[in-house]
């Protein structure tokens, strides 16, 4: 199997009010992700998801931008460009000693 994969995920041209669809859609995607896995956290364990209160912050700031530049483009004709690419690579999982001694995976 190969160890990474590259795929193209948005390659296209579009108005701006297809951008800004399009962009809306995969932002709001990812923040929905982020949340119900900080819920998850906090339900289960007692504590906040780290990692996604750190992306939390990022991908809302992310789509007020996307939304200021939308804006600032209105209903002209201009014509918008969007390239995304996702690249998947898959890694060892790490191995630690838990506190008998033993390999667990980490």
């Amino acid at each position: 199997m190969k160890k990474q994969s590259k795929l193209s995920l948005v390659d296209g041209k579009f108005t701006p009010d297809e951008a800004l669809e399009v962009l809306m859609n995969l932002f709001s995607s990812k923040i929905n992700f982020h949340e119900l896995k900080n819920f998850s956290s906090q339900e289960r364990f007692g504590h906040p998801d780290v990692h996604s209160q750190k992306r939390l912050p990022q991908l809302k700031e992310s789509k007020k931008l996307i939304t200021a530049m939308m804006r600032e483009i209105g209903n002209s004709s201009e014509e918008i460009s969007i390239q995304s690419e996702v690249i998947i690579t898959i890694n060892k999982k790490k191995t630690k000693l838990n506190l008998q001694g033993k390999l667990s995976q980490g």
